[in-house]
């Protein structure tokens, strides 16, 4: 099968064969006929399958085709993704696809000033890709108009509501027009998204390409067994024994990602971290630096599990493991992608192996250990406990919470606190509200937690 059998007109064609491509991927063959034919779609699929322009070149082409409006461009389309970084690798997908089409795009997110997204869509624009937040932000500053939204996509959906973005999306969709086609797609599909598309999706066709819940097959999983205090030393031993240039590595705070960035510096092994106390510019430069080869090392914590698209990427290391389940397999999924092989690696202490055991369990296969001569455990160390700031030591509360159908639970009109959050600034996961932002609006109350604490979303009681 090629793209022209799909039904994709001649200026999309075109584009696609500028950027190398001749054979769609499953989930692109299957979406895009439907997509076309207009219906709503519940797609299911591996990160890493080519999903995004599995949704972009359908949008690109019924928008081209449908009559619009004469006079002012208003949007027409709008993709929801959750975090900055993957809202600006989609708005440049749609700009890429989409460069012989008289269509205009914009994306928007936090982190950044908001007159300039202001200023564009004042302009007019067809297809607005944003996060959340920033998007409530012009709603309430009433700098857009999402009355005329004919297509809506909700990117990665799992991911917002793992991040509390549930009462978010209930708000944008309260402002849309009931007539309208809505693509949804997750990674994961718990009982949450199931409850989220039955009330949105209108007779939606399934698109599945994979068993969810699943690692791509192209990735070599492997387990080293080490005592925490040598990671380091492992880390840099692998990446220099093999010639590693290019590496993902996870941690679960941002404190612990900077901290390794300076010691593999020490090691002569060159790092950068990328997490939510980090600029968004500081944030690009970083990801620009990796993708280009001058850093060896790309340090993470799980606000660069999902969204991060970088070509080729061989290696994933997990130098933590999460402590949610799913995000093992949205932190993989970096690699092996687009028919690539790749590998990942998860260097485990015996302080995370009942994390080990989840991990296993949802990906249905017990992952291989290898021990690496040299670094063999202590087997008379003992386990300890993981804060994750709640009082609790499991660390899997976002998790349970999810089970217990309590996955949003917060004080009335708060908006969620999430990885990309800094304490005290009110500042959201995708980063959709700067410091400079926040001074426009009344500010939420401080939430305060300890140094060095696991970034992940968090769970409030109810009153």
């Amino acid at each position: 099968m090629s793209f022209s059998t799909l039904g994709l007109s001649a200026e999309l064609l075109r584009a696609i064969a500028e950027k190398g491509y001749s054979e769609p991927t499953p989930i692109q063959s299957q979406a895009i006929p439907v997509i076309l034919e207009g219906r709503d779609i519940l797609g299911a699929a591996q990160t890493g399958t080519g999903k995004t322009a599995g949704f972009t070149l359908p949008l690109l082409q019924r928008l081209n085709t449908l009559p619009r409006n004469e006079g002012r461009r208003v949007i027409r389309a709008l993709i929801l993704t959750p975090t900055r970084e993957l809202a600006a690798q989609v708005e440049e997908s749609v700009a890429t696809y989409g460069k012989y089409l008289s269509l205009k795009s914009l994306v928007i997110f936090g982190g950044v000033n908001i007159n300039p997204q202001i200023k564009a869509l004042h302009n007019g624009v067809d297809i607005l890709v944003a996060t959340p937040g920033r998007l409530l932000d012009h709603v309430e500053q009433r700098t857009l108009d999402l009355s005329k939204v004919e297509i809506l996509v909700l990117d990665e959906a799992d991911r917002m509501l793992d991040m509390g973005f549930i009462r978010d999306i209930r708000k944008v969709l309260a402002l849309l027009p009931r007539k309208r086609q809505n693509l949804l797609f997750s990674a994961t599909f718990s009982s949450e998204i199931k409850k989220l598309a039955d009330g949105l999706l209108n007779a939606p066709v399934l698109v599945e390409v994979a068993r969810l819940n699943t690692a791509a097959e192209l990735i070599s999983q492997v387990i080293h067994p080490v005592d925490r205090d040598r990671k380091r030393e492992l880390l840099s031993s692998l990446i220099n024994t093999h010639d590693w240039k290019q590496v993902l590595v996870f941690m679960r705070t941002k404190h612990g990602a900077n901290r390794l960035c300076e010691q593999l510096g020490q090691d002569g092994i060159s790092a950068a971290a990328i997490h939510g106390n980090k600029s968004q510019g500081a944030r690009t430069r970083a990801l620009a630096d990796f993708k280009q080869g001058s850093v060896r090392v790309l340090v993470a914590t799980d606000i660069a599990a999902r969204g991060l698209d970088i070509d080729q990427l061989p290696h994933v290391v997990n130098y933590e493991l999460p402590n949610i389940p799913e995000d093992y397999v949205h932190r993989i999924g970096r690699t092996g992608r687009a028919g690539n092989e790749g590998e990942a690696l998860s260097l485990v202490c015996v302080d995370e192996h009942e994390f080990l055991r989840d991990i296993e369990r949802l990906i249905k296969r017990e992952i291989p250990k290898v021990v690496v001569a040299g670094y063999e455990p202590n087997p008379l160390l003992k386990a300890q406990p993981i804060p994750n700031g709640r009082g609790s030591h499991r660390g899997n509360a976002p998790a349970q919470a999810r089970r217990n159908g309590n996955n949003s639970a917060r004080p009335s009109g708060q908006r969620p606190r999430t990885q990309d959050s800094k304490p005290g600034r009110g500042a959201q996961a995708d980063g959709n509200r700067s410091a400079k932002d926040v001074t426009q609006r009344p500010a939420h109350p401080a939430v305060t937690r300890p140094r060095g604490e696991r970034e992940q979303p968090a769970i409030f009681k109810r009153r």
